[in-house]
């Protein structure tokens, strides 16, 4: 059973079993599809609000990248763009598959913010939504959000290699986003961390998921149960962070990654495709977490919600600083 985010694009995920103090509004479902138009041989337009796409079919990459924001945090409206990205991304390689050509085969998702890749979750929300015992709003956005790095994870249900550049902080939720990419590549000052310990929850978007599969499950647990904000040159130690690059140098870095890598991308894309037979994250297990995750919320005392709050004021305060 898929979210109504997903519903609302008209998404299937094949080949997997289902499983049935702060004023904050209740997110809302767009059902608004990707205004895809095809300017010619080299060009395709997607007009988003929240996320930057470029197409450079000359190298076959297709550049993803959320826009800057004040408060960058995972919102149901950029889940909605994410959401028509991996749909028109779907919709551009079946177009070259029907004519015998292969138009993509990289895509990398990044951010335009300075300073920060995400923030995560959306927590003043989580924090009202607990306050109400609404388990469905939480259930609702969370759902959301593994539709997205379900997709991510399984390239689209495309032949593609996903990349993602972290040049900042990329926290709970925007950590475990940038875990769905086949390829991690982090600047070396960019940070990473898990802090839903600090207030008594745990990360319940795929965190566990993607982490146990790439570093085991015990180095997987004691990151999550540390809470600790890691740099991306520790993560690289770990194995988490593919590709380490040069304050800067990202972008750079992930053009340099796949020009070595390119006469190797049908090997590589097959490893990837190994990969996921190997260890699956399927659709069932992400869901049956993010039930995990509702149930653990709901039972947070007053006390774990003003340390919430607190952490909500702290990347706020970060957001509102002048550059």
């Amino acid at each position: 059973m898929l979210s109504p985010l997903a519903k609302a694009n008209g998404l299937s995920y094949p080949n997997e079993q289902t499983t049935l103090d702060r004023e904050i509004p209740t997110p809302t479902i767009s059902a608004t599809r990707p205004a895809v138009e095809r300017d010619g041989p080299s060009s395709t337009n997607l007009l988003l609000p929240h996320i930057d796409v470029n197409l450079d079919f000359d190298q076959k990459i297709y550049w993803a990248a959320m826009r800057p924001s004040r408060h960058p945090m995972i919102t149901m409206e950029l889940l909605q763009d994410m959401m028509c990205v991996q749909e028109s991304v779907r919709a551009i390689m079946e177009e070259g598959n029907r004519e015998q050509r292969q138009h993509l085969e990289y895509f990398v998702a990044g951010s335009q913010t300075p300073g920060v890749y995400n923030f995560g979750g959306n927590l003043a929300y989580f924090a009202n939504c607990i306050q109400r015992k609404d388990a469905q709003g939480l259930r609702e956005y969370a759902y959301a959000c593994i539709d997205v790095v379900y997709g991510n994870s399984m390239a689209f249900h495309t032949p593609l290699i996903t990349i993602t550049l972290v040049q900042g902080d990329a926290l709970g939720g925007g950590f475990e986003c940038a875990l769905s990419f086949d390829v991690l590549v982090a600047e070396r000052s960019a940070k990473m961390g898990l802090p839903e310990v600090l207030f008594n929850l745990f990360p319940g978007m795929g965190a566990y998921s993607f982490l146990s599969r790439k570093i085991g499950t015990a180095a997987a647990e004691k990151m999550i149960m540390s809470g600790k904000v890691y740099t991306a040159e520790e993560l690289h130690q770990l194995g988490v962070v593919d590709v380490l690059a040069e304050d800067g140098q990202g972008e750079n870095a992930v053009k340099d990654y796949i020009a070595r890598n390119r006469r190797k991308h049908n090997a590589h894309r097959a490893i990837y495709r190994s990969r996921r037979r190997i260890a699956p994250v399927t659709y069932e297990e992400l869901r049956d977490i993010v039930d995990i995750w509702v149930e653990t919320a709901l039972n947070l005392d007053e006390q774990d919600l003003r340390k919430m709050m607190r952490l909500v004021a702290a990347q706020e305060r970060r957001s509102d600083k002048p550059e």
